[in-house]
C-alpha cells in the first residue's frame, strides 16, 4: 500500500441490521477495496457493518484508517487492528479527518448517524469545501424511500437537479466504486485554486 493509494471514505452502520444482503455488501466492499490496493477510511469501529467492512479491507490487504471519538470508544468498541486509529475529541473532529483523508465517499446501510454524515459531506461539496465524489449505495432498497424524498426536495424547489446529481447512487457496489474512482479523475482536473490550496487532504477550513 502506498500513500497514493485511492482512498474511501465508507459510512455506515455500527449494527448489521436485519437482513444479510447489509453485511453482504459491506463484506465486498470491503473485499474490493483491498484487492483494488484501494484505502478504506471508516469510523474506527468494530461492531456492526463498520466492523465487517474493516475486517473485509483487512483480510483483502487494504490499509484501513479508523476515526474515532474517545466518548464512543466503549460504545463501538474501537477496531484494535486496524493501520491506523485515530482516538479524537468530538464527532465535528472526527468526520473532517475523515474527509481529509479520502478521496471519495460512499454510504451502505447505516441508521440516522450515516445518513447525517453522506448528507453532511453532500452539502460540502455543494457549497464549495471540497472536490471530491459522493455515493449512494441502494442494497435491497433500503434507500428507495429516501430517494423519493430527495425527488420531492427537488420537486418542491428546494434542491437544484445539479445538485442532486452530485450524489451518485447505484444498487452494485463494484460498479459504484468504479463510478466514484472515475468522477474522482475528472475533478482531480477541476479542483479550484481555493480547494488546492486547502487544508491537508481538499477540504477547506470553516467545515
Amino acid at each position: 500500500m502506498t500513500p497514493q493509494a485511492f482512498s474511501v471514505c465508507v459510512y455506515c452502520g455500527s449494527r448489521s441490521g436485519a437482513h444479510p444482503a447489509f453485511a453482504q455488501a459491506a463484506t465486498d466492499c470491503g473485499r474490493l477495496l483491498g484487492q483494488r490496493g484501494w484505502q478504506l477510511v471508516y469510523g474506527g469501529g468494530s461492531t456492526g457493518l463498520m466492523g465487517t467492512v474493516a475486517d473485509a479491507a483487512l483480510a483483502h490487504g487494504a490499509a484501513v484508517v479508523g476515526v474515532i471519538p474517545e466518548r464512543l470508544i466503549q460504545r463501538e468498541l474501537g477496531h484494535g487492528g486496524v493501520s491506523e486509529l485515530h482516538v479524537v475529541d468530538s464527532m465535528h473532529e472526527r468526520k473532517h479527518l475523515m474527509a481529509q483523508r479520502s478521496d471519495a465517499f460512499i454510504a451502505l446501510p447505516g441508521g440516522i448517524g450515516t445518513m447525517e454524515e453522506i448528507f453532511e459531506i453532500w452539502t460540502w461539496r455543494q457549497l464549495g469545501y471540497h472536490a471530491k465524489p459522493l455515493g449512494l449505495l441502494n442494497v435491497g432498497g433500503y434507500y428507495d424511500d429516501l430517494l423519493r424524498f430527495i425527488e420531492r426536495s427537488r420537486d418542491d424547489g428546494f434542491l437544484w437537479p445539479d445538485v442532486q446529481e452530485l450524489l451518485l447512487v447505484d444498487d452494485q457496489i463494484e460498479r459504484l466504486l468504479d463510478r466514484l474512482h472515475a468522477q474522482s479523475l475528472v475533478l482531480q482536473t477541476q479542483t479550484p485554486p481555493s480547494l488546492r490550496q486547502a487544508e491537508p487532504g481538499g477540504v477547506a477550513d470553516g467545515t
